[in-house]
């Protein structure tokens, strides 16, 4: 990028706000609202899905938070069309369960209205001892088979603040892709 496009993108920003809107997605007790309310001990899982606003510097996100629970996962789709990003939360310490999260995130990703949307995969709760380091949880969940979109994937702990900034830095820069 020259100096006077990178001029002009500094100056677009302090004039145009951005916006982006994301489903937050994944089984339940992955984390997903502890991502984007803050941790605590005695949160209350969602039911149904909850709608929030985030905004860094110039970007508004507006995040659909969406109940993990069996009986919303047929609801991820609807949420999920035209969105600038999939979100999908990931408890990597919960290994019974990750052949499920895997199946659940194959089977959306399959939908024709999905197509091409980009995906962001984030492994939550790494401060627990028996979580998956990132090569092998990226290998569980068959991340790399995914080649009809932007895949990223980071490894989070809500509970301990780790690595969140980045998840957010990458959305914000996403959100600059897509504008």
């Amino acid at each position: 990028m020259g100096f006077w496009e990178a001029f002009l993108n500094w100056l677009r920003s302090l004039f145009f706000k951005q916006e982006m809107e994301l489903s937050l997605i994944g089984l339940q007790n992955a984390g997903k609202t502890s991502l984007t309310g803050g941790f605590s001990e005695d949160m209350i899982p969602t039911v149904g899905f909850n709608m929030r606003k985030v905004t860094k510097g110039n970007v508004t996100i507006k995040l659909w938070d969406l109940g993990g629970q069996p009986r919303f996962r047929s609801m991820w789709e609807r949420y999920c069309r035209a969105v600038s990003a999939i979100v999908y939360v990931v408890d990597a310490a919960d290994r019974e369960n990750m052949a499920i999260a895997k199946g659940e995130l194959h089977d959306l990703l399959s939908k024709p209205s999905l197509t091409g949307i980009p995906l962001l995969v984030i492994g939550n709760k790494v401060d627990k001892p028996e979580a998956f380091p990132k090569q092998s949880f990226t290998e569980v969940m068959g991340l790399k088979t995914i080649t009809d979109r932007e895949v990223a994937c980071f490894m989070i702990s809500c509970k301990n603040s780790t690595n969140i900034d980045s998840v957010i830095d990458w959305l914000v820069k996403h959100s600059k892709k897509k504008n």
